[in-house]
């Protein structure tokens, strides 16, 4: 991948305004993965700017690091979600929620309902995402859990992603040791979850840490955002804390990329994580915020605001990008992630479902239990909540005046899981 200079404010001044794509048959690996991350990049800045609020500035760092895991690592499947034995993403630093909603938009994952039913529709069309943070859009400021599809879990709150991450880490080990057996593993997913300085400074995210260590979960990786950058400034004015010292104090492996935009550097940490069998691993990446803007790069006001219409087109033009086109997915974007993550989570999918048939018939009533435990849950929140009679009713017994605001301004189903935990009731939907 090509790199902006260190002189951002001159080159992007100078360079030419004209883009031509190349056709996709003319581009070489690295012109498609290039082309791949910057959509990430532009489609976070457009769709933050039409907002009017949000978060830019890691959505456009962070680009490199979801495109290695999700296109090249990932065991999911697009075309469904919710396969049991898929690997789980965790944005714990939910304020980049445009970086998981582009990529739900590319990979082509589809939408689902509340009985775990595949619908034919994106989980994240492109209308959604020019409707970021919009009220009742499927791409909310933050992600939230049964609300747009191949959301793993809600996050926000600092720290909550990687704690809840620890839990699913936990879990996975669980049924593996309940339901696999010699002739098949029924589960061995693995866990990732992305979190940034303000999730590392929480106590939760220690706690969870340590007991990550503990239990030596080698399913488990953490991504560490280390952009030195806080909505306050640089994180030295109140963070000092030897990182991988700490980590690797709890038990962890811990490897280092030192820069976010080498694909070959991320890749063999990713492949070093699948190479550990005794201990999770923290990867700590060392970015730049808002990567690629002239004046905004490295700053704090790229963290909870628009670039500006200006900004947006000098960094577009750093990136040789159409200057004033938004939201913009060139031809060839789409069908890389469907030759890539697409057809590689089929084929797992796909080998995983005949396998459990062949366990069916060797194992019936444990593959009848796992079954159950994978149905039950869903059709039993949708119960509870026809028994409590919808959305009105759940206001009316609500005291808190904050959850009766809430409740009005969403539709019913949205109160439905806004009853409960993310996950609570999902068994090994978590």
């Amino acid at each position: 991948m090509r790199r902006p200079s260190s002189n951002l404010k001159s080159d992007a001044r100078s360079l030419p305004a004209v883009v031509d794509f190349r056709r996709p048959s003319e581009l070489t690996q690295s012109d498609i993965d290039e082309l791949c991350i910057n959509t990430i990049r532009t489609l976070a800045m457009d769709a933050v700017q039409q907002a009017h609020s949000g978060h830019p500035g890691a959505p456009m760092a962070l680009a490199p690091v979801i495109y290695c895991l999700w296109q090249r690592f990932l065991r999911f499947d697009p075309e469904h979600p919710l396969w049991p034995n898929r690997d789980r993403f965790v944005l714990s630093a939910g304020h980049a929620s445009m970086l998981l909603y582009a990529m739900l938009h590319l990979t082509g994952v589809k939408a689902t309902n509340p009985k775990y039913e595949v619908l034919g529709e994106p989980a994240v069309s492109l209308d959604d995402i020019e409707r970021f943070r919009q009220l009742d859009s499927k791409c909310p400021g933050h992600p939230e859990y049964r609300w747009t599809s191949g959301v793993e879990t809600t996050t926000g709150p600092l720290g909550q992603g990687v704690a809840t991450s620890v839990g699913m880490a936990i879990a996975a080990r669980w049924a593996a040791a309940y339901f696999n057996r010699s002739d098949f593993k029924i589960f061995d997913y693995d866990v990732y979850a992305l979190c940034g300085d303000g999730c590392m400074m929480e106590g939760i995210s220690s706690e969870a840490a340590s007991i990550a260590g503990h239990f030596k979960l080698a399913n488990l990786c953490w991504i560490y955002d280390n952009n030195k950058i806080t909505i306050e400034g640089s994180t030295a004015l109140t963070y000092s804390d030897d990182v991988a010292t700490r980590f690797i104090g709890y038990g962890w492996n811990v490897t280092r990329v030192t820069d976010a935009n080498d694909l070959d550097m991320l890749e063999r940490a990713f492949t070093t994580f699948k190479n550990t069998g005794d201990r999770p691993t923290l990867i700590i990446v060392d970015t730049h915020i808002a990567y690629g803007a002239p004046n905004k790069q490295d700053t704090s006001v790229a963290h909870g605001e628009p670039l500006g219409e200006e900004e947006i087109r000098l960094t577009k033009r750093r990136y040789r990008w159409p200057e004033d086109t938004k939201f913009l997915v060139p031809t060839g974007v789409h069908e890389h992630f469907q030759a890539g993550i697409g057809t590689r989570g089929r084929v797992l999918h796909t080998s995983w479902w005949a396998g459990f048939e062949d366990y069916r018939r060797r194992h019936a009533e444990l593959a009848e239990r796992g079954y159950r435990m994978m149905r039950r849950p869903g059709e039993e929140c949708a119960m509870a909540y026809r028994r409590l009679g919808g959305s009105r009713a759940i206001m009316q017994n609500t005291s808190d005046v904050r959850h009766r605001r809430r409740f009005q301004r969403r539709e019913p189903f949205r109160a439905q899981h806004s009853l409960r935990h993310p996950g609570a009731c999902d068994g090994f939907h978590t």
